[in-house]
């Protein structure tokens, strides 16, 4: 196992409030861990309610600030509930991190259904959408946020093995960020979008084997899997005030897998 790194100190994220869906496993996990560190109060978000509390128990043990709540973020009425109950006990949301989503089996074009797509581009696409409209009338009241989204390197690159409604959904994700980082930019809102190569998660391992992840690991210059740190820890620099003058950018957090 490696050595877990040093969290870097960003002193503009105590006390904010942060909304982190997908919060209980994986890239979501790391990042709760992360702003916690940093003195944010973290409200997470996920579909498993165990999931969820051993999470918050986590954080706070720590000494942090921290709420859960559970929610389908392909449901709008869900995920406006989650938001609104994040505000009434943490307080506005600064910092908005829809990190739900992903997909659960390679398929061929010919054999992905209707509702097979349809799934995934909600879970991925739909669910980014949701979560930056629920948030925006408080950010554009106050006059500042910053949203991460999470996009793939599957939306960067043709590359196998991925699906395709899986990069459709999240190359979606990409242009939605951008679109929005236009538009809200001269209000004081940030978005910018993370980009992973295939990273080391109990998903991973279980649609992957062994022999697929080496030959994954082995396609980036760097020669591994990336880890759930290695996107909190980009994460964390694109909501801190030490990326101001960034907004509308796609980080490819992805070993080297791309480079442009």
């Amino acid at each position: 196992m490696a050595e877990a790194r040093p969290v870097p100190t960003y002193p503009d994220l105590a006390g904010k409030v942060a909304l982190v869906t997908g919060g209980s496993k994986g890239i979501g996990a790391a990042t709760c861990r992360m702003l916690a560190a940093n003195g944010a109060r973290v409200a997470v978000c996920a579909r498993s309610e165990e999931g969820v509390e051993a999470m918050v128990s986590e954080l706070r043990a720590t000494g942090a600030d921290a709420v859960g709540s559970t929610a389908d973020c392909t449901d709008g009425g869900q995920v406006e509930r989650l938001v609104a109950l994040t505000e009434s006990e943490l307080g506005p949301v600064d910092i908005l991190l829809p990190y739900a989503g992903g997909f659960d089996r390679f398929l061929p074009v010919d054999e992905v259904s209707e509702d097979y797509w349809r799934e995934v581009l909600d879970a991925n696409l739909t669910s980014t959408f949701l979560a930056v409209k629920a948030v925006l009338p408080s950010m554009i009241e106050r006059g500042s946020g910053a949203i991460v989204t999470m996009a793939s390197c599957a939306a960067r690159v043709l590359d196998k093995p991925v699906t395709a409604p899986y990069a459709a959904a999240k190359a979606g994700v990409i242009q939605f960020t951008r679109h929005a980082a236009m538009e809200l930019g001269p209000q004081g809102i940030r978005l910018n979008a993370i980009a992973p190569a295939t990273v080391a998660s109990e998903r991973v391992e279980r649609i992957m084997d062994a022999e697929g992840r080496a030959k994954v690991a082995a396609m980036s210059p760097l020669g591994r899997m990336g880890t759930p740190d290695d996107c909190a820890l980009a994460t964390l620099f694109l909501v801190s005030d030490s990326s101001a003058w960034l907004t509308g950018v796609t980080l490819d957090v992805a070993g080297g897998r791309i480079m442009m």
